[in-house]
């Protein structure tokens, strides 16, 4: 199941690459082409480092799980499918930034999309606390806490961006790229196992 996702999670990511591209009409004058280009690195950018804190955390709840029921499974494929899904609105985003109020609509599209994944990807952790018979034994109360409270608050901050959107739309784009990068910071990964082992010494 874990290696199933990895492998939705890469493609979804590299396929983020292929939407970047300078047109030939460009070609003339290629620098100013490539410059003019800046908002499709931009969504990728934003969308990379999102899909990276997605696969990031997913691996973290994975490292506590023993199996998963049906239930699991549902919501996993949701968010793989979710997050499969990325590269479109990431792609509509990039094309749409040169015009103001195309760029509204794609960027609260883009949101909306960013939104329905972190719901997802808290919905299987909350899944996974509810049913402890599929967490490994060494997860206790506190981890489980934890790790709810780093899968979260993302789902705060898209919906401000949402709101933020309606207002900027290009200011809450660099804002989905300040969640990416925090997401990406503050990763839940193996720090609490750690620390059990060392308190267990």
């Amino acid at each position: 199941m874990e290696a199933f996702s990895d492998g939705v999670f890469a493609i979804a990511i590299t396929l983020l690459i292929l939407e970047v591209s300078v047109p030939a009409s460009e070609f003339d004058n290629l620098w100013h082409g490539i410059a003019h280009q800046w908002p499709a690195y931009l969504a990728y950018a934003t969308s990379f480092l999102t899909i990276g804190g997605i696969w990031m955390a997913h691996h973290g709840i994975f490292r506590r799980l023993a199996s998963a029921n049906q239930r699991l499974m549902v919501l996993n494929l949701l968010l793989l499918m979710a997050t499969a899904f990325l590269p479109f609105p990431t792609k509509l985003m990039a094309e749409a930034l040169h015009n103001e109020d195309a760029a509204r609509a794609a960027v609260i599209f883009y949101g909306a999309s960013l939104l329905v994944i972190s719901l997802l990807l808290n919905a299987l952790w909350g899944s996974a606390a509810l049913d402890r018979h599929v967490l490994k034994p060494e997860v206790g109360d506190d981890e489980i806490k934890a790790l709810a409270l780093a899968t979260a608050p993302n789902i705060g901050l898209y919906v401000g961006m949402l709101v933020l959107t309606l207002f900027a739309a290009r200011a809450a784009i660099f804002g989905y790229l300040v969640i990416a990068v925090v997401a990406l910071l503050r990763s839940p990964g193996d720090e609490w196992q750690k620390r059990d082992r060392r308190a267990a010494r």
